[in-house]
């Protein structure tokens, strides 16, 4: 069965988003290896994460919303590759869809939001980890449809649900703002 097509709105996500954004990353906590948080959050534990991603900078965050009900289907976001000052032209993205939003384009309508938004940023590389090997397919045809390439796998790097898991790693050429 093909998912419905439905009409998506992309914008910058704000603070009102919080509870809604918390439920469906804990979604992934819960039932998915593709987080390797294994404790759910709260919204209040979640805060500071949100507002680490302004609407300007090279960490952001674009929320997709179903047009008419205003519902919100997933969230991509950029943040900090790494802490030391010689990453700073490096970010590491993601997305995360609710569960029944997958297979409708939402995915691709956040990345093109937020590649487009870093397009101004002084940015070099953007990161992707992605869990493997199983049910993480969408996301490899994702990234690899947006320029990423496969650049090495890190083995058995994380424990969840009582098994390793390994992560592959995708790097994705950025053009600095000049």
């Amino acid at each position: 069965m093909v998912p419905e097509r439905i009409d998506v709105q992309v914008r910058p996500g704000v603070e009102s988003d919080l509870d809604a954004l918390t439920d469906i990353y804990n979604h992934y906590v819960r039932e998915t290896p593709i987080t390797f948080d294994t404790a759910v959050f709260t919204p209040e534990e979640r805060r500071s994460w949100l507002l680490s991603h302004p609407e300007d900078g090279p960490h952001r965050l674009m929320v997709a919303t179903d047009a008419d009900s205003q519902a919100i289907l997933g969230y991509a976001a950029s943040s900090a590759f790494r802490v030391k000052a010689a990453y700073d032209t490096s970010v590491e993205v993601s997305v995360y869809l609710a569960p029944d939003a997958g297979g409708r384009g939402v995915g691709t309508l956040l990345y093109e939001a937020l590649f487009e938004a870093l397009a101004g940023e002084d940015l070099h590389r953007a990161y992707a980890g992605i869990a493997q090997p199983e049910g993480n397919e969408a996301s490899v045809r994702l990234h690899e449809r947006f320029g990423f390439r496969h650049v090495g796998t890190y083995r058995e790097v994380g424990r969840k649900f009582g098994r390793y898991w390994d992560v592959a790693w995708y790097e994705k050429e950025l053009t600095p703002a000049r």
